[in-house]
């Protein structure tokens, strides 16, 4: 059959006559840009005028769970995982390491992670402007000061380092994909990274007394790690979880696994 057919057959909304190509060359030098599908241009200055004034806003709100989940409750360590919006195989790579895990919904306050007395605690992925987690920012201001250890991935990589005084801002051109080189400066050694973020953290805004960069991306020199100093917690932008896609970077979950059994032979 063809694709018009199936299509219709099947209730699926299509598009032509879009010149991809020249598309493409436009983001290829502007980067990434607002934009809008629309039947006629008659209205265009009110087109024009709603693009401009389209705000995302905190749509972590939007995607995070809005209840608490337990796995794994017969675990002897158990790990809080604040849903940013979460891939599901962040659980899976905590579970299958022997580890418990509680996921507390986005907007759940640092009191209640903490009352839980957690072994770790990890700050997921999510989608969106860093920026605007006003909410989350302070619960990780008061998590910081817990000692617990702690592992960022992705945005909450973002939301940890705007915690302590960083700031992040906006890629011309998102990374996107499975196929980015990154090298952890700890034994410089190279790794193929699965990553989807628009934001960054900027190098210079990082406080030396408070943390230095651990991972770099070798395509910009971009942040992708960042460890804090006399503290248990590391970030990293990449996906160690990612799947599908590589595993090069999966021994970031092991490390957290380490620290928080360091940690936990200093309580003793």
């Amino acid at each position: 059959m063809s694709l018009e057919y199936f299509l219709k057959e099947n209730k699926i909304p299509g598009l032509k006559d879009v010149n991809t190509r020249r598309l493409t060359k436009i983001l290829r030098n502007s980067g990434t840009m607002r934009g809008a599908l629309v039947s006629n241009i008659d209205n265009i200055d009110e087109i024009l005028k709603d693009i401009k004034n389209y705000e995302i806003g905190n749509v972590v709100e939007q995607v995070t769970r809005k209840k608490v989940e337990r796995y794994g409750t017969s675990k002897p360590k158990q790990v809080a995982l604040i849903d940013y919006g979460a891939k599901d195989n962040i659980v899976n790579s905590l579970l299958k390491r022997g580890l418990g895990v509680t996921i507390f919904p986005a907007n759940t306050s640092a009191e209640i992670i903490l009352a839980t007395r957690p072994d770790g605690i990890m700050l997921s992925n999510g989608p969106g402007d860093p920026e605007v987690c006003e909410f989350q920012i302070e619960v990780i201001k008061k998590l910081y000061k817990s000692n617990i250890p702690i592992l960022g991935i992705c945005l909450g990589h973002q939301l940890m380092a705007l915690s302590v005084g960083a700031k992040t801002a906006k890629l011309k051109y998102g990374h996107r994909g499975a196929n980015h080189p990154v090298k952890d400066l700890s034994n410089n050694k190279v790794y193929i990274t699965s990553q989807n973020h628009g934001y960054y953290v900027i190098d210079s805004s990082i406080n030396p007394e408070i943390a230095e960069v651990s991972h770099i991306n070798l395509n910009d020199g971009t942040v992708e790690g960042i460890r804090y100093k006399n503290k248990n917690i590391f970030t990293v932008q990449f996906h160690p979880e990612a799947c599908p896609g590589p595993e090069d970077t999966a021994y970031i979950f092991d490390e957290f696994i380490d620290m928080i059994n360091n940690k936990n032979t200093e309580n003793n």
